[in-house]
């Protein structure tokens, strides 16, 4: 199944729940979501049973890799329950989830148990003091570490994604570089996107990846492994492992995009930057069977012809987008 450009569908990000426990300013801005904001009812979530049925008929189209996330996926109430269902649809499924790492210590080995096959954590810096600030959480940055440690004692491949921000954490980049390689974990430097509506994003604080490249390879040698997905793949010359940059700002990768999301309830998003969604839980709620649901989802990936961020100047400032939180990222 091809869209309009003739890329595949093979990748599925879903979105478990609105909530987090952080307030990142690139992501749910503590000003936007302070303690009155109104996140969504739990009765409007999609259940377990509903994105178990939706992953397996995503499956069925060719997605080979589901990704939970968030808001905090881990603040969902039994999720590795979940884990097991999915694990269970498909015995070459790529499970992975996206975490904060703030409760994964209590919850790696349930996780891995129920057949997560690997873990992402957000970690923006090393320095405790930027990492509060840049949390903007209550969390020290140690309950984070002993998360990823878990993680690893589990046998679960670690990835480390960091959104690098000019004058902001870009002074602690190598840091995170040596405990990467010190730990055996793939690190991922991300260009600060341009989200939502909420982040204050500017160009001016995005670090183009080939200068953080740059940088990293000034000390630790680098050779091409060419790219993955989103990531371009890189190797430390020593053979300490792999490094990744996430460039969408600097060099758009829209063409080879496979990647759909479905938020927390039940919405279908064929872009991290597209306007609207379409409904799949009214369709569910009102018992269409499998085949209608395929029908749906697969006509709307027909349709698709999204490339924001190689139009980002041509015709689309100002239209309005889902924040990061809401699509899960």
């Amino acid at each position: 199944m091809k869209d309009q450009l003739g890329r595949g569908l093979r990748d599925l990000r879903v979105s478990v729940t609105d909530r987090c426990n952080f307030r990142c300013p690139y992501c749910m801005p503590r000003e936007q979501f302070g303690p009155d904001h109104a996140f969504l009812p739990r009765t409007e979530l999609l259940s377990f049973e509903e994105i178990t049925r939706l992953v397996r008929i995503f499956a069925q189209l060719g997605v080979r890799k589901v990704r939970l996330t968030g808001g905090e996926p881990l603040l969902r109430r039994d999720l590795p329950v979940l884990v097991a269902e999915l694990a269970a649809i498909e015995p070459a499924l790529d499970l992975a989830l996206t975490t904060n790492g703030s409760l994964l210590a209590a919850q790696a080995e349930a996780l891995r148990r129920a057949g997560l096959s690997r873990v992402t954590v957000s970690l923006d810096s090393l320095d405790p003091d930027a990492f509060r600030v840049l949390a903007d959480s209550k969390v020290p940055l140690e309950q984070v570490l002993e998360g990823i440690a878990a993680a690893k004692d589990q046998g679960l491949p670690v990835k480390l994604n960091t959104v690098l921000r000019k004058g902001i954490n870009d002074a602690g980049l190598l840091d995170l570089v040596r405990y990467a390689r010190a730990e055996g974990h793939v690190l991922r430097f991300i260009e600060y996107m341009d989200v939502g509506a909420t982040n204050g994003w500017l160009l001016d604080e995005v670090i183009p990846s080939k200068q953080v490249r740059e940088a990293v390879h000034a000390s630790f040698p680098l050779e091409p492994l060419g790219d993955k997905g989103t990531s371009e793949r890189w190797r430390f010359a020593d053979g300490a492992g792999e490094i990744g940059f996430v460039s969408s700002v600097s060099k758009p990768f829209c063409g080879t995009c496979t990647r759909a999301r479905i938020t927390a309830i039940g919405e279908l998003f064929t872009c991290l930057f597209a306007t609207t969604g379409t409904d799949l839980r009214g369709a569910l709620r009102d018992r269409s069977d499998d085949d209608s649901l395929a029908q749906l989802i697969g006509g709307r990936w027909a349709a698709r012809d999204d490339r924001y961020s190689e139009l980002r100047s041509e015709g689309t400032d100002g239209l309005p987008r889902p924040e990061m939180s809401y699509l899960g990222g």
